[in-house]
Protein backbone atom coordinates (compact mmCIF):
# COMPACT_ATOMS: atom_id res chain seq x y z
CA UNK A 1 0.00 0.00 0.00
CA UNK A 2 2.86 2.52 1.04
CA UNK A 3 4.35 3.08 -2.71
CA UNK A 4 0.70 3.34 -3.93
CA UNK A 5 0.00 6.02 -0.84
CA UNK A 6 3.39 7.90 -1.54
CA UNK A 7 2.77 7.92 -4.98
CA UNK A 8 -0.89 9.57 -4.60
CA UNK A 9 0.66 12.13 -2.55
CA UNK A 10 3.51 13.37 -5.32
CA UNK A 11 0.88 13.12 -8.00
CA UNK A 12 -1.88 15.07 -6.18
CA UNK A 13 1.27 17.82 -5.12
CA UNK A 14 2.66 17.84 -8.70
CA UNK A 15 0.64 20.87 -10.48
CA UNK A 16 2.51 22.51 -12.77
CA UNK A 17 -0.26 25.43 -12.61
CA UNK A 18 0.70 26.86 -9.12
CA UNK A 19 3.53 28.62 -9.82
CA UNK A 20 1.46 30.56 -12.84
CA UNK A 21 -2.01 30.41 -12.44
CA UNK A 22 -1.85 34.12 -10.77
CA UNK A 23 -0.25 35.10 -13.49
CA UNK A 24 -2.66 33.48 -15.83
CA UNK A 25 -5.24 35.48 -14.27
CA UNK A 26 -3.71 38.49 -14.51
CA UNK A 27 -2.85 37.97 -18.23
CA UNK A 28 -6.32 37.33 -18.58
CA UNK A 29 -7.39 40.64 -18.06
CA UNK A 30 -8.60 40.06 -14.15
CA UNK A 31 -7.91 43.10 -11.54
CA UNK A 32 -6.08 42.46 -8.28
CA UNK A 33 -10.09 43.00 -6.58
CA UNK A 34 -11.18 40.03 -9.13
CA UNK A 35 -8.58 37.74 -8.38
CA UNK A 36 -8.95 38.41 -4.58
CA UNK A 37 -12.65 37.50 -5.05
CA UNK A 38 -11.75 33.88 -6.11
CA UNK A 39 -9.47 33.11 -3.82
CA UNK A 40 -12.25 33.98 -1.34
CA UNK A 41 -14.79 31.56 -4.19
CA UNK A 42 -12.04 28.58 -3.11
CA UNK A 43 -11.91 28.88 0.84
CA UNK A 44 -15.32 29.34 1.00
CA UNK A 45 -16.24 26.08 -1.47
CA UNK A 46 -13.81 24.13 1.23
CA UNK A 47 -15.23 25.13 4.30
CA UNK A 48 -18.88 24.58 3.31
CA UNK A 49 -17.97 21.14 1.96
CA UNK A 50 -15.41 19.73 4.59
CA UNK A 51 -17.27 18.53 7.54
CA UNK A 52 -20.30 17.16 4.89
CA UNK A 53 -17.47 15.48 2.90
CA UNK A 54 -15.74 13.39 5.85
CA UNK A 55 -19.52 12.53 6.98
CA UNK A 56 -20.39 11.15 3.31
CA UNK A 57 -16.36 9.18 3.10
CA UNK A 58 -17.58 7.31 6.52
CA UNK A 59 -20.44 6.47 4.80
CA UNK A 60 -19.91 5.24 2.23
CA UNK A 61 -16.09 4.64 0.32
CA UNK A 62 -12.84 6.63 1.14
CA UNK A 63 -11.43 5.24 -1.70
CA UNK A 64 -14.02 6.45 -4.07
CA UNK A 65 -13.76 10.43 -2.69
CA UNK A 66 -10.32 9.76 -3.20
CA UNK A 67 -10.40 8.69 -6.92
CA UNK A 68 -13.52 11.66 -7.47
CA UNK A 69 -11.22 14.48 -5.96
CA UNK A 70 -8.52 14.68 -8.53
CA UNK A 71 -10.89 14.37 -11.38
CA UNK A 72 -12.79 17.45 -10.19
CA UNK A 73 -9.56 18.61 -10.11
CA UNK A 74 -9.20 17.65 -13.61
CA UNK A 75 -12.38 19.39 -14.37
CA UNK A 76 -11.12 22.42 -13.34
CA UNK A 77 -7.76 22.90 -14.64
CA UNK A 78 -9.00 21.52 -18.34
CA UNK A 79 -11.55 24.53 -17.72
CA UNK A 80 -9.13 27.39 -16.88
CA UNK A 81 -6.87 25.96 -20.04
CA UNK A 82 -9.60 25.69 -22.46
CA UNK A 83 -11.90 28.98 -21.49
CA UNK A 84 -9.70 31.40 -19.41
CA UNK A 85 -12.11 33.75 -18.24
CA UNK A 86 -13.27 35.08 -14.96
CA UNK A 87 -16.22 32.77 -14.40
CA UNK A 88 -14.40 29.16 -15.43
CA UNK A 89 -11.73 30.42 -13.49
CA UNK A 90 -14.44 30.88 -10.16
CA UNK A 91 -15.85 27.62 -11.24
CA UNK A 92 -12.57 25.76 -10.82
CA UNK A 93 -11.76 27.29 -7.67
CA UNK A 94 -15.20 25.64 -6.45
CA UNK A 95 -14.47 22.37 -8.37
CA UNK A 96 -10.39 22.89 -6.77
CA UNK A 97 -12.16 23.72 -3.20
CA UNK A 98 -14.62 20.52 -3.73
CA UNK A 99 -10.91 18.44 -3.99
CA UNK A 100 -9.52 19.53 -0.89
CA UNK A 101 -12.72 18.67 0.96
CA UNK A 102 -13.33 14.91 -0.01
CA UNK A 103 -10.00 13.92 0.09
CA UNK A 104 -9.78 15.93 3.45
CA UNK A 105 -10.62 13.42 6.21
CA UNK A 106 -10.81 10.66 3.60
CA UNK A 107 -7.27 10.40 3.28
CA UNK A 108 -5.71 10.32 6.90
CA UNK A 109 -9.22 7.89 7.58
CA UNK A 110 -8.08 5.56 5.07
CA UNK A 111 -4.20 5.37 5.90
CA UNK A 112 -5.28 4.95 9.73
CA UNK A 113 -7.61 2.36 9.07
CA UNK A 114 -5.13 0.79 6.45
CA UNK A 115 -2.28 0.28 8.98
CA UNK A 116 -4.28 -0.63 11.53
CA UNK A 117 -5.81 -3.42 9.45
CA UNK A 118 -2.43 -4.55 9.29
CA UNK A 119 -1.22 -4.51 12.59
CA UNK A 120 0.78 -1.57 11.99
CA UNK A 121 -1.00 1.62 13.12
CA UNK A 122 1.78 2.74 15.59
CA UNK A 123 3.39 3.44 12.04
CA UNK A 124 0.75 6.01 10.76
CA UNK A 125 2.98 9.45 11.99
CA UNK A 126 5.75 7.92 10.00
CA UNK A 127 3.91 7.49 6.81
CA UNK A 128 2.19 10.64 7.08
CA UNK A 129 5.05 12.50 7.69
CA UNK A 130 6.70 11.31 4.96
CA UNK A 131 3.70 11.48 2.71
CA UNK A 132 3.53 14.96 3.42
CA UNK A 133 7.17 15.35 2.52
CA UNK A 134 6.33 13.58 -1.08
CA UNK A 135 3.75 16.00 -1.72
CA UNK A 136 6.07 19.17 -0.40
CA UNK A 137 9.10 17.75 -2.91
CA UNK A 138 6.33 17.22 -5.70
CA UNK A 139 5.32 20.77 -5.76
CA UNK A 140 8.71 22.30 -5.63
CA UNK A 141 9.46 19.60 -8.56
CA UNK A 142 6.68 21.15 -10.13
CA UNK A 143 7.38 25.01 -9.54
CA UNK A 144 11.15 24.10 -11.54
CA UNK A 145 9.46 22.36 -14.24
CA UNK A 146 6.48 24.92 -14.96
CA UNK A 147 9.20 27.50 -16.09
CA UNK A 148 10.90 25.54 -19.11
CA UNK A 149 7.58 24.23 -20.02
CA UNK A 150 6.03 27.39 -19.96
CA UNK A 151 8.83 28.90 -22.29
CA UNK A 152 8.22 26.15 -24.67
CA UNK A 153 3.89 25.98 -24.95
CA UNK A 154 2.68 28.49 -22.17
CA UNK A 155 -0.31 28.45 -19.88
CA UNK A 156 -1.66 25.50 -22.19
CA UNK A 157 1.44 23.25 -21.39
CA UNK A 158 1.22 23.50 -18.21
CA UNK A 159 -2.80 23.26 -17.95
CA UNK A 160 -2.50 20.19 -19.70
CA UNK A 161 0.61 18.52 -17.44
CA UNK A 162 -1.68 19.73 -14.68
CA UNK A 163 -4.62 17.69 -15.71
CA UNK A 164 -2.35 14.39 -16.92
CA UNK A 165 -1.14 14.50 -13.41
CA UNK A 166 -4.56 14.65 -12.16
CA UNK A 167 -5.82 11.76 -13.99
CA UNK A 168 -2.56 9.95 -12.66
CA UNK A 169 -3.46 10.48 -9.53
CA UNK A 170 -6.74 9.12 -9.51
CA UNK A 171 -5.79 6.26 -11.16
CA UNK A 172 -3.27 5.50 -8.57
CA UNK A 173 -6.17 6.38 -5.65
CA UNK A 174 -8.36 3.72 -7.51
CA UNK A 175 -5.72 1.22 -6.97
CA UNK A 176 -5.48 1.38 -3.12
CA UNK A 177 -6.50 -0.95 -0.71
CA UNK A 178 -10.02 -0.09 1.41
CA UNK A 179 -10.32 -1.05 5.33
CA UNK A 180 -11.78 0.53 8.24
CA UNK A 181 -12.94 -0.09 11.75
CA UNK A 182 -16.28 -1.97 12.08
CA UNK A 183 -18.75 -0.10 14.05
CA UNK A 184 -19.34 -1.47 17.60
CA UNK A 185 -23.07 -2.34 17.27
CA UNK A 186 -24.59 -3.97 14.04
CA UNK A 187 -27.23 -0.89 13.03
CA UNK A 188 -26.65 0.60 9.70
CA UNK A 189 -24.84 3.87 9.63
CA UNK A 190 -26.08 6.46 6.65
CA UNK A 191 -25.21 10.12 5.91
CA UNK A 192 -27.05 11.82 8.97
CA UNK A 193 -26.30 9.20 11.23
CA UNK A 194 -22.53 8.94 10.49
CA UNK A 195 -22.36 13.05 10.84
CA UNK A 196 -24.00 13.16 14.15
CA UNK A 197 -21.92 10.31 15.72
CA UNK A 198 -18.70 11.92 14.39
CA UNK A 199 -20.07 15.31 15.70
CA UNK A 200 -21.56 14.24 19.08
CA UNK A 201 -17.85 12.51 19.57
CA UNK A 202 -15.89 15.46 19.32
CA UNK A 203 -18.34 16.77 21.43
CA UNK A 204 -18.64 14.71 24.31
CA UNK A 205 -14.71 13.41 24.23
CA UNK A 206 -12.95 15.92 26.38
CA UNK A 207 -9.30 13.98 25.05
CA UNK A 208 -10.88 14.11 21.30
CA UNK A 209 -12.16 17.78 21.64
CA UNK A 210 -8.55 19.08 22.88
CA UNK A 211 -6.51 17.11 20.09
CA UNK A 212 -9.55 18.38 17.72
CA UNK A 213 -8.45 21.82 18.36
CA UNK A 214 -4.53 21.22 18.98
CA UNK A 215 -4.71 20.71 15.16
CA UNK A 216 -5.69 24.05 13.63
CA UNK A 217 -3.81 25.56 16.68
CA UNK A 218 -0.39 24.01 14.91
CA UNK A 219 -1.22 24.55 11.47
CA UNK A 220 -3.56 27.67 10.38
CA UNK A 221 -0.72 30.13 11.40
CA UNK A 222 2.55 28.78 9.20
CA UNK A 223 0.23 27.86 6.80
CA UNK A 224 -0.63 31.10 6.11
CA UNK A 225 2.56 33.23 6.91
CA UNK A 226 3.67 31.15 4.23
CA UNK A 227 2.14 33.30 1.52
CA UNK A 228 4.44 36.28 2.33
CA UNK A 229 7.45 34.31 2.58
CA UNK A 230 8.49 36.00 -1.07
CA UNK A 231 7.51 39.53 0.58
CA UNK A 232 9.64 39.04 3.82
CA UNK A 233 12.83 38.20 1.78
CA UNK A 234 12.52 40.95 -0.20
CA UNK A 235 11.98 43.16 2.78
CA UNK A 236 15.24 42.06 4.66
CA UNK A 237 17.19 42.93 1.62
CA UNK A 238 17.16 40.06 -0.65
CA UNK A 239 17.82 40.13 -4.67
CA UNK A 240 14.76 39.29 -6.61
CA UNK A 241 16.89 36.19 -7.85
CA UNK A 242 17.47 35.12 -4.22
CA UNK A 243 14.28 35.13 -3.40
CA UNK A 244 13.33 31.43 -4.65
CA UNK A 245 16.70 29.95 -2.95
CA UNK A 246 15.22 31.51 0.52
CA UNK A 247 11.77 30.34 -0.51
CA UNK A 248 13.66 26.92 -1.70
CA UNK A 249 15.41 26.76 1.82
CA UNK A 250 11.97 27.18 3.59
CA UNK A 251 10.49 23.86 1.60
CA UNK A 252 13.55 21.82 2.40
CA UNK A 253 13.05 22.83 6.13
CA UNK A 254 9.52 21.60 6.03
CA UNK A 255 10.17 18.33 3.97
CA UNK A 256 12.80 17.82 7.03
CA UNK A 257 10.48 18.18 9.66
CA UNK A 258 7.68 15.52 7.93
CA UNK A 259 10.69 13.06 7.38
CA UNK A 260 11.46 13.50 11.47
CA UNK A 261 8.12 12.31 12.32
CA UNK A 262 9.17 8.47 12.71
CA UNK A 263 11.67 9.11 15.10
CA UNK A 264 9.17 11.92 17.45
CA UNK A 265 6.08 9.83 16.98
CA UNK A 266 6.35 8.28 20.65
CA UNK A 267 6.78 11.88 21.92
CA UNK A 268 4.79 12.57 24.52
CA UNK A 269 2.17 15.93 25.37
CA UNK A 270 5.50 17.91 26.87
CA UNK A 271 7.63 16.55 24.01
CA UNK A 272 5.35 18.21 21.36
CA UNK A 273 5.07 21.41 23.16
CA UNK A 274 9.06 21.44 22.70
CA UNK A 275 8.87 20.87 19.16
CA UNK A 276 6.14 24.00 19.33
CA UNK A 277 8.46 26.36 21.58
CA UNK A 278 11.63 25.60 19.06
CA UNK A 279 9.46 26.49 15.97
CA UNK A 280 8.18 29.99 17.75
CA UNK A 281 11.52 31.18 19.00
CA UNK A 282 13.16 29.92 15.64
CA UNK A 283 10.12 32.09 13.75
CA UNK A 284 10.52 34.96 15.98
CA UNK A 285 14.35 35.77 16.11
CA UNK A 286 15.13 34.38 12.71
CA UNK A 287 12.44 36.66 11.37
CA UNK A 288 13.25 39.54 13.89
CA UNK A 289 16.59 39.54 11.74
CA UNK A 290 15.92 41.17 9.59
CA UNK A 291 18.34 39.99 7.26
CA UNK A 292 18.38 37.03 4.59
CA UNK A 293 20.15 34.41 7.08
CA UNK A 294 17.52 34.90 9.36
CA UNK A 295 15.92 32.42 6.80
CA UNK A 296 17.90 29.75 8.36
CA UNK A 297 16.08 30.15 11.90
CA UNK A 298 12.40 30.75 9.66
CA UNK A 299 13.41 26.59 7.57
CA UNK A 300 14.13 25.23 11.35
CA UNK A 301 10.51 26.23 12.72
CA UNK A 302 9.08 25.30 9.57
CA UNK A 303 10.75 21.54 10.41
CA UNK A 304 9.40 22.02 13.95
CA UNK A 305 6.15 23.36 12.38
CA UNK A 306 5.48 20.41 9.81
CA UNK A 307 6.59 17.71 12.64
CA UNK A 308 4.10 19.40 15.12
CA UNK A 309 1.31 19.19 12.18
CA UNK A 310 2.13 15.71 11.67
CA UNK A 311 2.05 14.70 15.09
CA UNK A 312 -1.06 16.55 16.19
CA UNK A 313 -2.92 14.93 13.66
CA UNK A 314 -1.41 11.33 14.92
CA UNK A 315 -2.52 12.73 18.27
CA UNK A 316 -6.35 13.08 16.84
CA UNK A 317 -6.37 9.68 14.82
CA UNK A 318 -5.48 7.83 18.15
CA UNK A 319 -8.37 8.98 20.30
CA UNK A 320 -11.06 8.85 17.73
CA UNK A 321 -13.27 5.68 18.71
CA UNK A 322 -16.23 5.65 16.66
CA UNK A 323 -16.43 4.97 12.93
CA UNK A 324 -16.83 8.63 11.87
CA UNK A 325 -12.88 9.29 11.66
CA UNK A 326 -12.98 10.33 8.64
CA UNK A 327 -16.36 13.03 9.79
CA UNK A 328 -13.94 14.22 13.23
CA UNK A 329 -10.78 14.74 10.73
CA UNK A 330 -12.77 16.78 8.94
CA UNK A 331 -13.75 18.97 11.54
CA UNK A 332 -9.91 19.41 12.73
CA UNK A 333 -9.65 20.77 8.65
CA UNK A 334 -12.89 23.10 8.82
CA UNK A 335 -11.29 24.75 11.99
CA UNK A 336 -8.08 25.44 10.52
CA UNK A 337 -9.60 26.63 7.28
CA UNK A 338 -11.29 28.93 9.81
CA UNK A 339 -8.38 29.99 11.81
CA UNK A 340 -6.29 30.46 8.54
CA UNK A 341 -8.90 33.07 7.27
CA UNK A 342 -8.78 34.67 10.28
CA UNK A 343 -5.24 34.80 10.60
CA UNK A 344 -5.01 36.19 6.89
CA UNK A 345 -7.20 38.99 7.74
CA UNK A 346 -5.56 40.40 10.41
CA UNK A 347 -2.26 39.92 8.76
CA UNK A 348 -3.81 42.17 6.00
CA UNK A 349 -4.74 44.40 8.26
CA UNK A 350 -1.79 44.83 10.59
CA UNK A 351 0.46 45.22 7.84
CA UNK A 352 -1.18 48.60 7.19
CA UNK A 353 1.44 49.78 10.50
CA UNK A 354 3.49 46.43 10.68
CA UNK A 355 6.54 45.30 8.53
CA UNK A 356 6.82 41.81 7.52
CA UNK A 357 9.51 40.96 9.71
CA UNK A 358 7.17 42.59 12.94
CA UNK A 359 4.20 40.83 11.77
CA UNK A 360 6.59 37.43 11.34
CA UNK A 361 7.59 38.09 14.96
CA UNK A 362 4.09 38.45 16.28
CA UNK A 363 2.73 35.39 14.50
CA UNK A 364 5.37 33.18 16.25
CA UNK A 365 3.35 33.88 19.81
CA UNK A 366 0.67 31.91 19.32
CA UNK A 367 3.18 28.90 19.12
CA UNK A 368 4.67 29.85 22.26
CA UNK A 369 1.51 30.33 24.13
CA UNK A 370 0.41 26.52 22.51
CA UNK A 371 4.01 25.52 23.99
CA UNK A 372 2.85 26.66 27.11
CA UNK A 373 -0.46 25.67 27.44
CA UNK A 374 0.47 22.22 26.80
CA UNK A 375 3.53 22.01 29.10
CA UNK A 376 1.19 22.81 31.90
CA UNK A 377 -1.00 19.33 31.23
CA UNK A 378 0.22 16.14 32.32
CA UNK A 379 -1.79 13.71 29.70
CA UNK A 380 0.73 12.21 27.73
CA UNK A 381 0.53 11.62 23.88
CA UNK A 382 -0.82 8.29 23.21
CA UNK A 383 1.85 6.31 22.45
CA UNK A 384 1.75 2.80 20.16
CA UNK A 385 0.05 0.03 21.96
CA UNK A 386 -2.20 2.73 24.34
CA UNK A 387 -5.80 1.84 24.18
CA UNK A 388 -7.57 4.84 22.78
CA UNK A 389 -9.52 7.00 24.68
CA UNK A 390 -7.99 5.82 27.84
Amino acid sequence: MLPKLYAYSFLGDFILLYPVYTLLFSDTGLTVPEITSLFVIWVVAALLLEVPSGALADSLSRKALLVAGPLLGTAGFALWTAVPSYWAFAAGFVLWGAREALESGAFEALVHDNLAHTGRGERYAEVMGRARSIGLVATALAMAVAGPLFAGGGYVAVGVGSVLACLACAAVAATLPEHRAEPEDDDPHGYLDTLKEGLAEARRSPKVLRALLLVPAVTAVWGELEEYVPLLAQESGATTQAVPLLVLLLWVGATSGGLLAKRAARLRTRGLAAVLAVGGLALGVGAATGHPGGFVGIAVAFAMFQLGEVLADARLQRRITGPSRATVTSLAGLLTDVCTIVALVLYGAASLVLSHSALFVLFSVPYLVTALAMSRRTSPLPLPGDVPGK
